[in-house]
């Protein structure tokens, strides 16, 4: 057990024991400035999340960057679960690379959790000189003690899914993870399975592509992913590519927590739909089309078509549950994977989105709908956005959501949410018959920041969580 040992490392022996760890009681989350209009640095903001505390749904602490327009993204650990079994290593630091200055922050969280500080800057130069590497986007801790970075590009922005190793204690810059020359064409997020030797990488775009909005004539000249890259975890090396069918920009990817699971899923945005990949007799890896969200057919947008844009999926540590965002279609959906070949839709809630009822989109035609939905308004704050980054607690019963998916697509698909500012909303969980229902006494509004609205993305809690941890 996790609780009693008193020799262990960080996380918890196994994705069951993390479900019976303690409730969450604070949130950290970057929020970005980059594109509002608001000139100063992006911060990392510090939520508490217990329903005890008086400050309970309050931003408690704001770390702001040294840097203007870095443009926080995702963040990961110094140390997680895979070194559960090395009691020297410690979680104490929150990695933070920028997607689009290429720096990485290293914040102390263990020092104050309520007030996290600066501990170390990894500058771009450093990762440009010596991995050739930039645009930085999902940050994983290795067995090894060693942390990696994806990368979607080159210093200049054309494309180039490498990663970026850095050590463990001292966060310098060791170079690519994979072998010199062996980068993919395009990257984005990643995961690995050691127990299969493999890890598994997705594809959004060039960064010049997509760094400035986007552009629907570069979907027709084959700008965006659309493959998943498939490695060789002990030799680093790329040995397969899978192409996905009608799966244009896979984005999160998500292997079954059980570390002797050979299948996982991943959401492909603009196809909107779920692919699995799973693992062949023979050692090679396939894909399969699962779940397919049915676009709408729309007029006051920007094409006659609207997909769902699936953003972000988790899996609950019980592989029980998928769950992903629609972030243009604004609703988020729950899934029964007990059969992964055949999920099964349990629990769907709409949280803003562009067709709400209104608004400046009239649905012509909708598969799925009868009536447009409803804008949500929580505390008597409409919500700007739809939902996008999500963080399940650990024994499964809450959802935290955020609104802002990018800045410049914020921008560009929800001009109100650079105006008003994100919000972090929790959903309330079903998991014995599938379900979400709002809880309505929590909301925070980044609309109401002191320096002007922000723009908040990922969630992570101190103690890891099911997209941070990765069990060997």
């Amino acid at each position: 057990m996790a609780t009693k040992c008193g020799k262990c490392g960080p996380g918890y022996p196994s994705p069951l024991e993390a479900m019976k760890g303690p409730r969450e009681e604070l949130v950290y989350l970057p929020c970005i400035y980059r594109n509002t209009g608001t000139e100063a640095p992006d911060y990392l903001a510090t939520v508490d999340v217990n329903p005890k505390s008086p400050q309970y749904s309050q931003v408690i602490h704001r770390l702001p960057m040294p840097n203007l327009k870095d443009e926080l993204h995702h963040s990961g650990w110094n140390t997680c679960s895979s070194c559960f079994g090395d009691s020297t290593k410690s979680r104490t630091k929150l990695v933070l690379p920028s997607f689009i200055s290429s720096r990485v922050y290293v914040v102390d969280v263990a020092t104050e959790p309520r007030a996290p500080k600066l501990h170390k800057v990894v500058e771009p130069k450093e990762i440009h000189a010596k991995c050739d590497l930039s645009y930085l986007h999902t940050s994983h801790c290795l067995a090894s003690g060693e942390v990696m970075i994806s990368a979607l590009g080159d210093p200049k922005g054309n494309g180039k899914g490498g990663f970026v190793l850095l050590d463990g204690e001292t966060f310098e810059v060791k170079g690519t993870w994979e072998q010199p020359g062996g980068a993919a064409p395009m990257g984005y997020d990643f995961w690995y399975q050691p127990r299969h030797n493999v890890m598994i990488s997705t594809e959004w775009a060039a960064p010049n592509v997509l760094r400035d909005g986007f552009n629907p004539a570069d979907v027709e000249a084959g700008l965006y992913g659309q493959h998943l890259h498939v490695w060789d975890w002990q030799r680093h090396e790329k040995v397969q590519t899978l192409t996905l069918q009608d799966g244009l920009i896979p984005l999160e990817i998500r292997f079954l927590h059980n570390p002797a699971a050979d299948q996982g899923f991943v959401g492909c945005a603009l196809g909107s739909n779920i692919q699995r990949f799973y693992k062949n007799q023979g050692g090679t890896w396939s894909v399969e089309k699962v779940i397919q969200v049915p676009p709408k057919k729309v007029k006051g947008w920007i094409l006659p078509e609207m997909p769902s844009l699936i953003t972000d999926i988790l899996l609950s540590l019980d592989d029980r549950f998928l769950y992903f965002s629609n972030w243009l279609h604004g609703d988020l959906r729950q899934y029964d994977i007990s059969d992964p070949k055949r999920p099964r839709l349990v629990g769907q809630i709409f949280l803003g989105g562009s067709i709400v009822k209104g608004g400046p989109v009239q649905v012509l035609e909708d598969q799925e709908l009868k009536c447009q939905p409803e804008p949500l308004v929580v505390k008597g704050k409409r919500v700007a956005g739809g939902p996008q980054m999500i963080q399940l607690s650990l024994d499964g019963t809450r959802l935290y959501v955020t609104t802002s998916l990018y800045s410049a697509w914020d921008k560009q698909f929800y001009p109100d949410l650079i105006r008003e500012g994100s919000v972090m909303l929790q959903i309330d969980v079903d998991t014995v018959r599938g379900g979400l229902k709002l809880n309505p006494n929590f909301l925070v509004d980044f609309g109401k920041e002191p320096l002007g609205p922000a723009l908040a993305h990922e969630l992570r809690y101190p103690g890891g969580d099911c997209s941070s941890d990765i069990w060997l």
